[in-house]
């Protein structure tokens, strides 16, 4: 047995465990002029946007859930919050940007956890934002912010995949689950720094590859585009009437995902909230 998974339960990795727009999250601070929000109010399963409610749905199932992050501090909360739902967990500290740091992160997932039966992508980036509105336009983007869009949308999802790849092929099954916007579909002008999101088209065309390479050895991989705003605590009063979807609701979509049957699995689907209908 591993170390922290003593139960043997089946290991998922949720990377990007926790929402920039939670109460304290940098894009919180940042459309609030560096300050947090309470979330008092807001249900446990939408405080750390869709990667908390992935999380929380896979440990309530009965998996050990590894969430990474950068600090540690990012995921203590909904380490908590599993807690006291009954499920386990741990929290690895991992740097996207860093080879070294995902190698070194997962040599740690495997000692004290197992192998992951489910790998859940779903980091993002806000390279952009912050610039002011006239200069939104590729032209004034800083290649640095470029780095970091591929950090994140094409060469960390390709060494991510390199570590828990082999296991799933050697045990015959396995999940590889990637979280993706609309810009992976088509490029379209949605507020400030939108033309960084366009390498969300090569983390779309992994899912596609690996669906070549793997379904033969039992590894289901999905592409999973989220097409709207999600809730979470920094988003609330922010973006006025736009519908918001309930990450609970996505992290079902995950789930079920995961558990198709094989004769008959998904390789993409679109989650689109329904507007609100009219109050009479």
């Amino acid at each position: 047995m591993s170390a922290k998974n003593p139960n043997g339960r089946p290991v998922a990795v949720v990377i990007g465990a926790t929402s920039k727009w939670q109460a304290d999250g940098a894009n919180t601070r940042l459309v609030r002029g560096g300050a947090a929000v309470d979330d008092g109010d807001v249900p446990v399963s939408a405080r750390w946007g869709a990667g908390g409610a992935i999380a929380q749905k896979f440990a309530r199932e009965g998996c050990f859930v590894v969430m990474t992050t950068r600090s540690r501090a990012n995921a203590e909360p909904l380490t908590q919050a599993i807690a006291e739902q009954g499920g386990e967990g741990m929290i690895v500290e991992l740097d996207l940007a860093s080879p070294a740091s995902i190698t070194a992160a997962f040599a740690e997932i495997r000692r004290d956890a197992g192998d992951p039966e489910v790998l859940v992508y779903n980091a993002g980036y806000l390279e952009g934002r912050q610039l002011p509105k006239e200069q939104e336009l590729l032209e004034f983007f800083p290649p640095e912010m470029f780095e970091t869009a591929i950090d994140v949308a094409c060469r960390g999802p390709f060494l991510v995949a390199k570590e828990v790849l082999p296991a799933m092929r050697q045990n015959g099954r396995g999940s590889v689950l990637f979280s993706n916007n609309p810009q992976s579909l088509r490029g379209r002008k949605r507020g400030t720094g939108q033309s960084l999101y366009y390498p969300r088209v090569m983390l779309r065309t992994l899912a596609q590859v690996l669906t070549e390479e793997y379904t033969a050895h039992g590894v289901h991989v999905a592409n999973v585009i989220i097409d709207g705003v999600i809730d979470a605590p920094g988003i609330r009063g922010v973006y006025g009437a736009v519908p918001v979807m309930d990450p609970a609701k996505i992290a079902d979509a995950f789930w079920w995902l995961h558990t198709q049957d094989p004769c008959c699995w998904t390789h993409e689907i679109q989650l689109t909230p329904a507007p609100q209908p009219p109050t009479v």
